[in-house]
């Protein structure tokens, strides 16, 4: 047995995939899929904000990707919003303030739906739980998975919509967030009945330190696959 690291990454299909908007534009990505079977449901991974170091490889979504397949029998789907750059490449146009990345998620959506891609979430992180609740709320989506939500490019018009729908939204909220404290979210979230709210002690808005990456994991995997819950910590070779 290995003890799972913030540094592991466990067996998984994975492939590069690039991704078409409706105004033009192609965007870098990638899936990883359970190494030996198919998936039970599948993460699409919205990253924070760009022009703040956010990225596809921010790294709960990184080490969402690395450990989940394996461990919880999820896909994860990753990808860079318009003019985000990672080491997986450069995805094509310019930060639209979360307006024109409606596109983004819609293909990100898009190209889930046509790879047959089963019970698709969204894993909001930042400015990603900002794109979640303004544009992810379609058909095809099941539900949302809101870490450290600010709050300020999308407010109580989204939030009435997502109660509106009945789709189940849970929401990690750090205790020492730098933008919305428990509280206050609690306030907030208060207009969504099926809202499920988790403050987390000591934990801050960037989710750095293994402690706070498990527990972000582990609440993941407890709402999408509780079969799979809790998550181990070794991993056996």
């Amino acid at each position: 047995m290995t003890q799972i690291t913030a540094s592991t990454v466990l067996p998984a299909r994975r492939e590069q995939i690039t991704l078409h908007t409706d105004d033009g534009l192609t965007l870098v990505g990638e899936l990883a899929r359970p190494a030996e079977h198919d998936p039970v449901a599948t993460l699409i991974a919205l990253h924070p904000l760009p022009t703040h170091g956010g990225m596809m490889d921010s790294h709960i979504l990184r080490k969402a990707s690395y450990r989940l397949p394996a461990l919880a029998d999820l896909a994860v789907l990753r990808f860079n919003t318009r003019g985000t750059i990672s080491e997986r490449g450069r995805s094509e146009g310019e930060f639209g303030a979360s307006e024109t990345e409606r596109y983004d998620v819609a293909a990100a959506i898009a190209w889930a739906t046509a790879a047959g891609l089963p019970r698709l979430w969204l894993l909001g992180w930042s400015f990603g739980t900002e794109l979640a609740l303004k544009w992810g709320n379609e058909p095809a989506v099941e539900g949302a998975i809101l870490l450290s939500p600010p709050l300020k490019r999308a407010g109580d018009a989204e939030l009435d919509a997502w109660a509106a729908s009945g789709k189940p939204l849970l929401v990690l909220v750090p205790e020492l967030d730098d933008y919305l404290r428990p509280d206050e979210a609690r306030r907030r979230f208060a207009r969504v009945p099926q809202a499920e709210l988790i403050a987390v002690d000591r934990a801050k808005h960037l989710w750095v330190g293994e402690p706070a990456v498990r527990i972000v994991l582990g609440e993941i995997v407890r709402r999408v696959n509780p079969a799979a819950w809790p998550l181990p910590t070794e991993w056996k070779d």
